[in-house]
């Protein structure tokens, strides 16, 4: 997610964190590397500068809190800045289950339209929502096939007519039908695709929008175009009013932090973005949360959420547990990669530890994405006994050539894993630290998070 622009963003905030001395020409430093990592990252030159410049005034103008020193506050700052370039407050979309909730999905062919349905299907019948789907896309050949294909392993209906070519029949239909079925409380709407300069197809879709009566309609944006986000929603939303938006393919996309910034600009709200191939990999937009992932800060509340979606009851219990105190064990991380294939990749599901999130692109044992590398993981766990899994500090020596030979690696993937799982828990034992202090400070706890660590 935003590789590029988080490796740079990582590395301004190390200089500043590994400085004897936080003064003007640090500052003026800091200030150049930040502009260099959004523009690299595809945010627009006016946003980029409007950013970094708030920044410097409000690093060395303004009077800083007693107690806090001046390098915490300007991290605090550059926090605060990326939040609001990345879309200010956080709001989800919020459904009532005691009504029927209707969902109207529009944007450009070729967004990942018919695919985000069938990640929100998914998300919403995971939080108890019965879900019925409408393929009213006439255009596209295949896009009820697609469309039913995507939501079968997950048992949600698809409501189609190959033989109609008049969308809004088949939403008329589609309707009357999940209405008179009283347990569908979610009916989601596949239209077809629209460019922003077709006149009568954009017509088309008022007239959709009339008919179905949409509790909210939903603009699915590819965040591979970047700044060209804004324009896409701009035309959508004079059109016919935007409730939400999702972006797609924010998996190593270079121009996700433009796409997002040029959204965020237009007053849009963007509640989830789809980060991958799976149907799992969807996830809220939140961005407190999504810059604190990028700054390696971690993504604690959204790693509590993966743990509390891919284990059972008893196991979440365990695992919220152990997060809170700080009290993470080789047993856990075991469990989680495990578990990760339920929920996404691995590498999405590390990258929001604490600690390990800043050593994204190094070559780690816990920054896999092939099968064959989870299970190697998991053989040097399946290797080591009840005691050494309880407590890592005890496995030296002879234990680590055992745990090699045992499980078909060398001392040295052993050593590897040790030292970063040993990393991940210093990190949070130093949040916990950190979390009566005012500001965020460095590899602190960013704000709102810290109800999570009571």
């Amino acid at each position: 997610m935003l590789d590029s622009l988080g490796s740079s963003l990582r590395k301004t905030i190390m200089k500043i964190r590994g400085a004897p001395i936080v003064d003007e020409n640090l500052i003026n430093e800091l200030i150049q590397d930040l502009e260099n990592a959004l523009l690299g990252g595809d945010v627009n030159l006016e946003l980029a500068l409007n950013v970094t410049e708030k920044v410097r005034k409000k690093a060395l103008m303004d009077q800083i809190p007693l107690g806090v020193s001046r390098r915490d506050y300007t991290l605090k700052i550059i926090y605060d800045e990326l939040t609001n370039l990345l879309g200010k407050k956080y709001v989800p979309l919020r459904l009532n289950p005691n009504e029927i909730s209707t969902l109207m999905f529009i944007g450009i062919q070729g967004s990942g339209k018919t695919t985000t349905i069938g990640k929100m299907a998914n998300y919403f019948q995971k939080r108890g929502f019965h879900v019925g789907v409408i393929g009213a896309d006439t255009f596209r050949p295949g896009a009820l096939a697609q469309l039913q294909q995507n939501l079968a392993p997950i048992n949600v209906e698809v409501f189609g007519d190959e033989g109609e070519k008049k969308s809004s029949k088949i939403i008329k239909k589609g309707l009357k039908s999940f209405k008179e079925k009283k347990k569908i409380n979610l009916i989601l709407i596949d239209t077809a695709g629209r460019h922003k300069e077709e006149k009568a197809l954009l017509k088309e879709m008022q007239g959709i929008a009339q008919i179905a009566k949409p509790t909210d309609i939903v603009l699915v944006i590819d965040a591979t175009i970047g700044q060209q986000a804004q324009a896409q929603a701009d035309a959508f939303n004079r059109t016919t009013p935007l409730g939400s938006i999702i972006l797609t393919k924010m998996d190593g996309s270079a121009k996700g932090g433009g796409a997002i910034s040029a959204v965020a600009v237009t007053g849009a709200k963007i509640r989830f973005y789809g980060d991958g191939e799976k149907i799992q990999d969807f996830e809220e937009f939140n961005p407190t949360r999504f810059v604190g992932s990028l700054l390696g800060m971690g993504d604690i509340e959204g790693l509590v959420q993966s743990v509390n979606e891919a284990f059972d009851e008893e196991d979440t219990a365990e695992l919220r547990d152990a997060f809170k105190k700080g009290k993470l064990t080789l047993r856990h991380f075991k469990m989680q990669m495990e578990t990760a294939n339920k929920q996404s990749s691995i590498s999405k599901m590390v990258s929001k530890i604490p600690g390990v999130s800043a050593l994204t692109g190094k070559q780690s044992m816990l920054e896999v994405e092939s099968q064959k590398n989870v299970q190697r993981f998991i053989a040097i766990c399946n290797s080591m006994t009840e005691e050494e899994l309880d407590n890592a500090r005890i496995i030296k020596g002879k234990r680590i050539q055992r745990i090699a030979q045992g499980s078909g690696t060398s001392s040295q993937e052993v050593k590897l894993l040790l030292n970063q799982f040993n990393q991940a828990v210093k990190q949070l034992k130093m949040m916990r630290k950190m979390r009566g202090r005012r500001g965020a400070p460095p590899g602190g706890i960013p704000p709102g998070m810290e109800g999570l660590f009571g």
